[in-house]
This record gives C-alpha cells, sequence and structure tokens, in this order.
C-alpha cells in the first residue's frame, strides 16, 4: 500500500511537495565542492526541541500550515544526508541521493502523526530509505531488480555479502558461495545467480544469442510476456471490487462496538492492542478479544452467505 502511494504522489505531487516547490530548499550542486557547501547550509537549520515538533507537526495535520511543514523538512535535511551517505557505492551522483532522500523526508511530513509518541526521525527514516532505494532499483538497471522484499534486500547486501566471502572476481559464483549467501540472506539459490549477473552489467536484448552463429536470433527473441493479460487484469479487479462489496456487506450485520473493535483489531495497517482498546471501552482484554472473535465469525459468515447467494444466481443466470 505505501509503495503505491509514494508512486502515486511522485506522479501527482503531495501538497507538501507543492509547498516545497514554492519555498527553495538547498540543492547540492555537482562536484565535491557542491556537497560540503550543502552540507554547511543545511547545517544553518536549526534541530527542534520535542516539544517544538509536535506543535508543528499539529500545525501541519490540522491547519496545513506550509511554513510549519518548511521548518520540519529543513530541520532534518542532515537526516536525509547522513542516509544517503550509505547509498554511494552504487556509482549514482550523490546529489541525486539526496534529492531523492529529500522526497522520501517530504512524504513522511505529509503522513506523520505527532499523537503516536514517537519523533518524525524516527518515522521519516523509513520513507527515506525506501524513496532513495527505488530511485536506485530504477537507475541502476534498465531491467526491474527485484519486486519483492527479499529481493530487494538481495539488491542491497549482495555486494557487502560478496566481501565479507571474499567472492570479488566478476563472473558467475562459485555454487559453495551461492549456497552461503543464500543461507544467511534467506533466499533462493537462483535469485542469488540472478543477482550477481544483473549486477554485472546490463546486455542489449539485440544482442545474438550466439556470436558465431548467423540466424540464431537475438535475446529479445526468447522474452515471454509473464505480465497478466488485459482479461486477467478485469477479472482481478472486478473479483477484488465483489469482495469489498462482500465485506461492507458483512460490516453492516455488526453493531457499533463490534464493528470499532473489528476494523481496529484486523482492518487497521496498523492494529490496534487489546490494551488499547480495553481503556477506549472500559473492560477487560479478554472481553476485547471475546468481541473480537464474535465480530469476526459474523462477518465471516455473511460474507459466505454473500458469495454462496452469488454463485446460485450465476448458475441460474446459466
Amino acid at each position: 500500500m505505501r509503495t503505491r502511494e509514494r508512486r502515486q504522489d511522485r506522479e501527482t505531487g503531495s501538497p507538501v511537495e507543492r509547498e516545497m516547490a514554492t519555498k527553495s530548499l538547498p540543492s547540492v550542486v555537482g562536484g565535491a565542492g557542491g556537497l560540503a557547501r550543502y552540507l554547511e547550509e543545511i547545517r544553518r537549520f536549526p534541530m527542534l526541541e520535542p516539544s517544538e515538533e509536535y506543535m508543528l507537526a499539529k500545525r501541519w495535520q490540522e491547519h496545513a500550515d506550509s511554513d510549519a511543514a518548511h521548518r520540519l523538512v529543513t530541520s532534518h535535511l542532515r537526516l536525509v544526508t547522513r542516509i544517503a551517505m550509505g547509498y554511494r557505492g552504487y556509482g549514482l551522483p550523490i546529489g541525486e541521493v539526496i534529492s531523492e532522500g529529500n522526497v522520501g523526508l517530504m512524504q513522511a511530513v505529509k503522513r506523520f502523526d505527532p499523537d503516536k509518541g514517537f519523533r518524525l526521525a524516527t518515522y521519516a527514516m523509513w520513507w527515506i530509505r525506501a524513496s532513495i532505494q527505488e530511485y536506485i532499483l530504477r537507475s541502476w538497471s534498465l531491467v526491474k531488480m527485484g519486486t519483492t522484499a527479499a529481493q530487494k534486500k538481495l539488491f542491497f547486501n549482495l555486494r557487502r555479502m560478496k566481501g565479507q566471502i571474499k567472492a570479488l572476481d566478476e563472473g558467475d559464483l562459485r555454487p559453495d558461495q551461492v549456497k552461503q549467501i543464500a543461507t544467511k540472506l534467506g533466499v533462493p539459490e537462483e535469485d542469488v545467480i540472478s543477482m550477481n549477473r544483473r549486477l554485472g552489467g546490463d546486455a542489449s536484448l539485440n544482442a545474438p544469442v550466439r556470436a558465431d552463429a548467423e540466424g540464431g536470433g537475438e535475446w529479445q527473441d526468447w522474452l515471454v510476456d509473464e505480465t497478466p493479460d488485459q482479461e486477467e487484469r478485469l477479472a482481478e479487479s472486478e473479483e477484488l471490487s465483489q469482495r469489498r462489496s462482500y465485506l461492507q456487506s458483512a460490516l453492516s450485520t455488526l453493531n457499533d462496538r463490534e464493528k470499532r473493535i473489528f476494523e481496529a483489531r484486523r482492518l487497521a495497517e496498523e492494529p490496534a492492542t487489546l490494551e488499547d482498546l480495553s481503556a477506549e471501552f472500559g473492560v477487560s482484554r479478554e472481553r476485547i478479544r471475546q468481541i473480537e472473535v464474535r465480530a469476526f465469525e459474523k462477518v465471516q459468515a455473511a460474507v459466505q452467505k454473500a458469495a454462496r447467494k452469488a454463485e446460485e444466481g450465476t448458475a441460474a443466470a446459466h
């Protein structure tokens, strides 16, 4: 969900980013001198005390105060730079890496909830790293390097692992090296082999399959399109829409307390604890757990009933 939100915000521009467009942020000019000047410039922005950060975050959250958002962003530019420096080994301009990290910081400011009880820096670190890593994945290769969390972890740790086991030679890894890396990172050995070959550099899809043979075809001739076709995507979309409809209908069978507890425990991105809900409703944690189980059973029964009814209607139509 968060990845999709970041992609949408990058395309349309979040309120924070639009405000930042009218309020100048420092930028890194090419070269080591440019980086030094940037570091000197961002040091001028003061760090925020916890109480000051809280008040600024509330002003942005409740009143869309762009000045408050700007101060929250500028006070954390040093954090972005510190994180960005850890990604210097990928051959990309450090200024662009920092800029991408700043985009992640602005996304964090946009979504930061000061009432959760933690500092902005703790929350923003995830967004900054995610934005930088997505930029590296887009820029490193024309071929998408990885789509799952495990593949991304492999991409950003393979070089370090190879260094630890002294596997610095170009070309394929030995079987024992592949096994060792796969075990430590918790990924299939095939993924290690594939990623290592990708990190060796991009090859043209127009290159011949065999350099010593004519008419052997090009590599692109052997590619298989594994993405779902239009019919499959439409079917998946319709099925998802139907499931959501079943769920919304099922939720209407719950009373207000059951619905609140069910949504907080089963549907929230960050589920509420039994302790929090017991304090909210003035009952024991065990009672909250019982209500949650009962609500789940009612929703499950309602969804199954709606699905059976839909199947019967489809069968009758045929």
